[in-house]
């Protein structure tokens, strides 16, 4: 290597925000690495390798240097090749090199930019224009680190109000479910039960050739958040229907009957409140208003058939159906899994979509799990007992 001039004494500089930044020589030459050394140093932090090798092991440690100054002609590992693996590697990818070298022709300056060095200074050196680059090329990755740090921040608070806002929308759900929850005989269980139900149905149904592109990972997402809110609408029914234990008079059910049309009312109110459209409360809408509706057409409030019933009611009318048979109730014992599965059958094309049925025999092991896991206790009953008998006391 060729011996660089002595630098001459540098008149004092005005304060800069690249001060003390660090800055990796790299050259098999000692009085190059002194010289470099002498020059830099009273401005920022110096390292030096005497090889490559030895190079990329210091880069490669944090703290990471702030730029590279890198020989090219060295034994063994050149220049060309330790540039080539800094931009391999994830922490030093983004670090400047500027090549330092007397290999001065433009084949040879044309090839370490291409490997992605930001600068080529070729010997002997002239001082003030190493440190001129030095510092231009410093303020500049200073600047895109910042750039690149604020990036990162603000993915990291979108992604983070995201999950809040996320968050604020279940705790919502939940508490407006559970307040319907609260006005009849179920439990909150029920709510769980049915929204894990109309998960494990639409993940059954998604490979079949009809569904794979409606039954898409947000869209059941969708639907787990929305299902809760199916009974939303028996908070406008009274107590006196709502709670009775026994059947329904022709006008009794006349009433009960208006709580699908109830709950999507309110639900389409609180959509127009946010004044824009939100996925999981327009299908709790089709939930709410459609999941008594009947696959023959008898079900209600509008007596819809087949395919004109929304998917996302057709689901929630055999997971209500189901947990409505075997689970206890504070007026009836729960019904074998078999012989409710038996009824399942039977409504089959009449009831329910012949397709929602046949994914529930598919995976009726899953539903039995569901159930057994979000089970009621004992304690929750007899609480559900209590308030119903202080509200509506038995005759």
């Amino acid at each position: 290597m060729s011996p660089m001039p002595t630098p001459s004494p540098s008149t004092a500089a005005s304060p800069d925000p690249t001060d003390g930044a660090t800055v990796l020589v790299v050259d098999d030459t000692p009085d190059n690495l002194a010289l470099m050394s002498e020059l830099l140093r009273g401005r920022y932090r110096v390292k030096i390798a005497n090889n490559g090798e030895k190079a990329l092991r210091i880069a490669n440690t944090a703290p990471h240097p702030d730029l590279i100054l890198l020989d090219v002609m060295m034994p063994g590992m050149d220049g060309y090749e330790v540039c080539e693996r800094l931009r391999a590697e994830a922490a030093t990818r983004d670090v400047p090199v500027i090549f330092l070298t007397a290999k001065s022709d433009v084949a040879d300056e044309m090839r370490g930019l291409a490997l992605g060095a930001v600068d080529y200074i070729t010997k002997p050196i002239s001082p003030p224009i190493v440190m001129a680059r030095v510092r231009t090329h410093l303020r500049l990755k200073a600047s895109a680190d910042f750039l690149r740090d604020k990036a990162a921040y603000l993915e990291a608070e979108v992604a983070r109000r995201t999950e809040e806002l996320a968050a604020i929308q279940d705790v919502t759900i939940l508490a407006m479910a559970s307040l319907a929850e609260t006005r009849d005989s179920d439990t909150g269980n029920h709510i769980r039960r049915t929204q894990h139900y109309v998960k494990a149905l639409a993940e059954a149904m998604r490979d079949l050739p009809r569904w794979r592109d409606t039954l898409t990972p947000a869209f059941i997402a969708t639907l787990f958040k929305s299902a809760p809110l199916h009974d939303i609408g028996k908070v406008g029914i009274p107590d006196r229907i709502l709670l009775k234990p026994g059947r329904f008079t022709p006008d009794e059910f006349e009433v009960m009957k208006s709580h699908p049309a109830l709950g999507r009312d309110a639900i389409a109110q609180a959509e127009a409140q946010l004044g824009t459209p939100v996925a999981f409360l327009s299908t709790a809408k089709d939930i709410a208003y459609g999941h008594q509706e009947k696959w023959d057409g008898s079900g209600y409030p509008q007596g819809l058939r087949g395919d004109a019933i929304p998917l996302s009611a057709r689901l929630m009318a055999l997971a209500d159906v189901y947990d409505a048979l075997i689970s206890r109730r504070v007026y009836k014992e729960p019904m074998p899994h078999d012989e409710a599965t038996a009824l399942i059958v039977e409504g089959r094309g009449a009831h329910f979509d012949p397709d929602v049925v046949d994914a529930f025999l598919r995976i009726q092991d899953e539903f039995q799990e569901i159930a057994r896991r979000f089970a009621d206790d004992d304690e929750t009953l007899a609480r559900k007992r209590a308030w119903m008998e202080t509200v509506s006391p038995p005759t």
